[in-house]
């Protein structure tokens, strides 16, 4: 009897440690590193340094690829409780390819350098948070980003002007933060498919997201305090979605705004009669209302601005 419990000690030793291995060592390291730098916060109670990272039933946010049993992503998300600066040592998780940190409000800090060491990172998601400051000219470095959303925290500042360089990005989610000054001319070389800044202080132009050869099919620029001609731009043949209301935008309505699905122009200092085609007419008074002197369908007459 106690050969037989010996042997099955033993063989539940062998079971624990094979699944204490499936995650690699330095992946181990570097999550519980995380983990007290976030101050052990109850949310990631699951990470025992006994078990095996890799097993998508014990560690609370992490997955792992199958065949390298390394971690390719990571996701917190929905607590009130952690309460903590960016943990640098997430830089230290070679084979990360996607972060999602969302609904953390007292996360607080910069994005810490240690981000560019993630030179196979696809997607980063901080959304929601406590994160201020700049966003810094180092997140240009992700060349293998093809995903970008930083809205709903409490960056400030400008925008870099090295933001081109992400050569792959297809969507960049900025909005509901504080950035302010001119949009760089720099960006006009981004070719995302989505683009939102709302919700902030830019000034001045923002002709640099539109024109023909561009592959954008989503514009949000609205509740900005931008100034350019719209009647000036070329739409790109992919875009349907476009607001930028709530500006200072001025000139006339070009007649691409036929070919979009969803348009919203609403207090700005447009004029001229609104283009008829489309969903142009569709849209209904609200997506032209208070502007300079906009008139034609679905306005009656032109309007003062207000």
């Amino acid at each position: 009897m106690v050969t037989k419990l010996f042997l099955l000690l033993i063989l539940l030793s062998y079971v624990t440690s094979s699944l204490s291995e499936g995650c690699h060592p330095q992946d181990k390291k570097a999550l519980l590193q995380i983990k007290k730098e976030l101050n052990n916060p109850t949310l990631l109670s699951s990470w025992n340094p006994h078990t095996n990272c890799c097993d998508d039933s014990s560690w609370y946010g992490v997955i792992c690829a199958p065949s390298s049993n390394r971690v390719y992503s990571l996701l917190f998300e929905g607590n009130d409780e952690l309460s903590s600066t960016f943990p640098p040592s997430i830089g230290n998780l070679p084979t990360l390819e996607h972060i999602l940190i969302y609904k953390l409000p007292n996360l607080i800090g910069s994005i810490p350098g240690s981000i560019t060491k993630l030179i196979n990172l696809k997607s980063l998601t901080i959304s929601d948070t406590g994160i201020s400051g700049a966003i810094p000219n180092y997140i240009a470095k992700l060349k293998s980003l093809t995903f970008l959303d930083l809205s709903e925290n409490h960056l400030s500042g400008k925008l870099p002007p090295n933001l081109f360089h992400l050569v792959n990005i297809e969507a960049m989610y900025l909005q509901n933060n504080k950035l302010t000054g001119p949009i760089p001319s720099s960006l006009a070389r981004l070719n995302s498919s989505v683009v939102d800044l709302s919700h902030n202080r830019f000034e001045g132009d923002a002709s640099m997201f539109f024109g023909f050869a561009k592959k954008t099919e989503t514009i949000d620029l609205s509740w900005n305090m931008l100034v350019f001609d719209m009647g000036r731009l070329e739409f790109p043949k992919t875009l349907k979605h476009l607001d930028v209301s709530h500006n200072q935008v001025y000139g006339k309505l070009p007649e691409g705004v036929t070919n979009l699905e969803w348009l919203d122009v609403s207090y700005n200092r447009l004029c001229g009669e609104i283009p008829k085609g489309g969903i142009v007419q569709a849209m209904g008074r609200k997506s032209y209302s208070h502007n300079k002197c906009l008139c034609g369908s679905p306005l009656s007459r032109c309007k003062k601005y207000m």
